[in-house]
């Protein structure tokens, strides 16, 4: 038996055992040279996983914190068009309205297209900053950033681009697509320990700072601080070298092949899925795809969320179900990370064996359907 559960979720996700061994050391001096050669590589390793040439901050706090820090320093007191079609949308347009007191939400239902026409219309109506979550995991949808970013740049309008479950796990191009300001999680694709949130920052985006920011979210300051190889504040050191440790298994892994297992896994996922006869819940349009990182599937009738996940939790695996509204409708697997072929296969074994038990019999054969797919 293992003695460990499996996180086959959108995040956590499982961490290389170099990373949890880069957290395994005595407290150093972080205003010494060892942490300042830890930032910098991080820094390095960061920006081509980014689609950047611009600087990466680091801070101590969630992708949350990452999500306020870039609407709080850019945002604040401007127009603010928020799209939204899932939960992390939501919370960008929630944060926007704590800073501003014109935010507009362009909200469409979970899981559907974003509302591009009625963007533009608030673009042309001096929309002066736009916020958007590339990678949608409460829905599993992807949406079109490079749209989204050409629009802004046509109206001379800053773009606040969450990538937190796209960055190191799918394509992100933060400067070609005119992301001002791009944000990663460190729990997600990078398959690190949680508590850590990276921002990159335009000139664009430095030359519309805020004249009033928070104080421990004040983007300045990582940048002064940066410039010397430090932090504003005390950071949070073992996860810091649990990230380089990450950037460095990407790094040799190389980041096309690690782009390439993510999209392989999760193809593998939809294939299973779609020979059971389940479906998947996204709703697409030409600009919006399936995530890469995570795939959301509508529960059949008769299926019990909590009884099916706890099926597949007593097999040591854990996944996740739907958010607010959509808690008892779907359920979500994350192919994120450090994951392959292996662990997908265990845990499409995991669901299937939970399908079966609370009744539901499948059309085809999802496990030869994935393993056809799988290369990883």
């Amino acid at each position: 038996m293992q003695d460990e559960t499996l996180l086959m979720m959108p995040g956590p996700v499982p961490m290389p055992q170099r990373v949890r061994l880069a957290m395994a050391r005595q407290a150093i001096n972080h205003r010494g040279a060892e942490f300042g050669e830890c930032l910098d590589d991080i820094n390095r390793m960061l920006k081509p996983m980014f689609g950047t040439e611009n600087e990466v901050l680091v801070i101590s706090g969630s992708g949350t914190a990452g999500m306020e820090a870039a609407v709080a320093n850019f945002c604040a007191k401007k127009k603010v068009a928020a799209l939204v079609n899932g939960k992390f949308g939501e919370r960008l347009y929630k944060i926007s309205k704590l800073y501003s007191d014109n935010v507009v939400g362009l909200e469409s239902e979970w899981g559907t297209p974003l509302h591009l026409e009625r963007l533009k219309e608030e673009l042309e109506n001096g929309a002066e900053a736009v916020t958007l979550v590339h990678n949608e995991t409460s829905a599993a949808i992807k949406n079109p950033a490079e749209e989204v970013g050409k629009l802004c740049k046509k109206h001379d309008a800053l773009f606040i681009m969450d990538g937190i479950t796209s960055i190191a796990g799918d394509v992100v191009k933060a400067d070609k697509w005119g992301a001002d300001v791009a944000i990663v999680g460190s729990q997600k694709c990078l398959a690190a320990p949680a508590g850590l949130a990276a921002v990159s920052v335009s000139d664009k985006a430095w030359d519309n700072l805020a004249e009033w920011r928070p104080m421990y979210l004040d983007l300045a300051a990582y940048k002064k601080s940066a410039a010397k190889s430090q932090t504003p504040y005390t950071p949070a050191v073992p996860l810091f070298f649990a990230l380089r440790e990450a950037c460095m298994i990407i790094e040799e892994e190389g980041l096309e092949n690690r782009i390439a297992r993510h999209r392989n896994l999760a193809d593998a996922v939809r294939a299973a899925a779609k020979s059971w006869g389940l479906e998947l819940f996204p709703k697409l349009d030409e600009f919006h795809e399936y995530s890469n990182t995570a795939t959301a599937i509508c529960y059949p009738d008769g299926i019990d969320d909590s009884k099916f996940r706890g099926v597949i939790k007593k097999l040591g695996i854990e996944i996740s179900g739907g958010q607010d509204d959509l808690k008892g409708k779907i359920f979500r697997i994350g192919t994120m990370g450090a994951t392959g072929a292996p662990e997908v296969m265990a845990v499409l074994n995991a669901t299937l064996k939970a399908l079966n038990e609370l009744g539901y019999r499948q059309e085809g054969c999802g496990l030869a359907a994935a393993s056809d797919i799988l290369k990883y």
